[in-house]
């Protein structure tokens, strides 16, 4: 068995960044920016108003002060005359300031009577404009990699970007074997169970930016399974589910040694997922994952969830941990590195008392995993202890 630090930095090197492509920017949202992007255009692209009210061509002003009133500007019409002392332009939010203009006294501060406006006591002392290029200038960039957020969607869009380049979703193939499976939505025999860890796995993988395809489940025959590896054909990564461990219908190292696999490493010193198998076909990543649930979907999430960024072109690694005190304490553990089923609640972090790996019930309430060390000592209620937050 190798740990779970190697079999992470062999499994990151089974991949390597997919093609660029464009896309429209109402697609980008969630997408992996592959190059920096330039802004076209200053924002705002002129001096405008912060607030509504009325422009003025000075900014020393008293109350008392009166005004003449001579036009208004409102967002996309702009006033064309200059103001000059003694003179005001009604103006609204967004509206370029007028030539002359040096301050906005917003409308609350003033009285208007007709053409003439007065101001009031105690005014408000902002001048309430927006300088040219004060959000962004020409040439200024947003900067990749990053998974593009909705901000940022506006963002591209402030800076007239209507085509964007990103990575291209990496494909990857999800095989689930076994007899004793089918898919949800059919009757199993009363010797079967409904695969569940293909369809986890899939929405996990498409969350973090992939292209899922769900292939037929593969019966315990190297006939079944050797036709769901060729439809894999072309995929970026293939990613099969049980089959992987050392039971008599335990087949999928054997028909993928077959085909090609080059197997880099099998089984690693953790719980859940020991089972782990990892290596390439062709041009093709492949990883074997345990059949158990528990163990595919925690799998999923340390070791296949940052081969997804890898191809995406992001930073790839181990998943971000935090420190937080334990709400129970904890047994002495194992010589295997245990990712344990927790929540977290009220700034501490709890542990399940069960973690059998069959158990979804319990992974669909964790929040969090708890990282226990090989030959991790007892721990205190208390004590701080890492944990990565799902």
């Amino acid at each position: 068995m190798i740990s779970v630090a190697d079999a992470l930095a062999a499994v990151l090197k089974l991949g390597s960044p997919v093609d660029v492509e464009l896309v429209p920017l109402i697609d980008a949202d969630g997408r992996v920016l592959a190059q920096d992007v330039a802004a076209t255009r200053d924002q705002p692209p002129f001096s405008a108003s912060a607030m509504d009210g009325y422009a003025i061509s000075t900014v020393d002003v008293a109350a008392g002060d009166t005004f003449t009133v001579i036009g208004e500007a409102a967002a996309g019409h702009r006033f064309d005359g200059k103001i000059d002392d003694g003179q005001a332009v009604r103006i609204f939010t967004g509206a370029p300031m007028p030539a002359g203009a040096q301050r906005v006294i917003i409308q609350e501060d003033v009285t208007r009577a007709g053409s003439s406006m007065t101001l009031r006591e105690n005014i408000d002392k902002g001048h309430h404009i927006r300088p040219s290029g004060g959000d962004f200038k020409v040439g200024d960039l947003l900067t990749a990699p990053r998974r593009l957020s909705p901000s940022d969607v506006a963002l591209l869009a402030s800076m007239n970007v209507a085509q964007v380049p990103v990575r291209r979703r990496p494909v990857v193939a999800i095989i689930a074997t076994g007899d004793e499976l089918v898919s949800p939505g059919e009757t199993p025999r009363d010797d079967q169970i409904i695969a569940s860890n293909s369809l986890g796995l899939a929405a996990m993988f498409r969350r973090a930016g992939a292209q899922t395809r769900l292939l037929p489940i593969a019966k315990d025959t190297a006939s079944s399974l050797e036709m769901d590896l060729s439809l894999a054909e072309g995929a970026d990564l293939l990613v099969t589910i049980g089959g992987a461990s050392v039971g008599d219908h335990d087949i999928v190292a054997e028909v993928a040694g077959t085909l090609g696999l080059e197997r880099d490493f099998y089984k690693v010193a953790m719980r859940p997922g020991k089972p782990l198998m990892a290596g390439r076909i062709g041009k093709m990543a492949m990883i074997g994952l345990p059949g158990n649930p528990v163990s595919s979907m925690v799998c999923g999430e340390l070791f296949i969830r940052p081969l997804l960024d890898h191809f995406l072109g992001l930073p790839a690694g181990p998943r971000a941990r935090i420190s937080l005190p334990l709400a129970q304490p904890l047994d002495a553990n194992s010589q295997r590195e245990h990712y344990m089923r927790a929540i977290i609640e009220d700034g501490a972090v709890r542990a399940f008392d069960r973690q059998d790996s069959s158990l979804l019930t319990v992974l669909a309430e964790a929040n969090a995993l708890i990282v226990r060390p090989p030959n991790d000592p007892a721990r205190a209620a208390g004590e701080r202890i890492e944990v990565i937050a799902l």
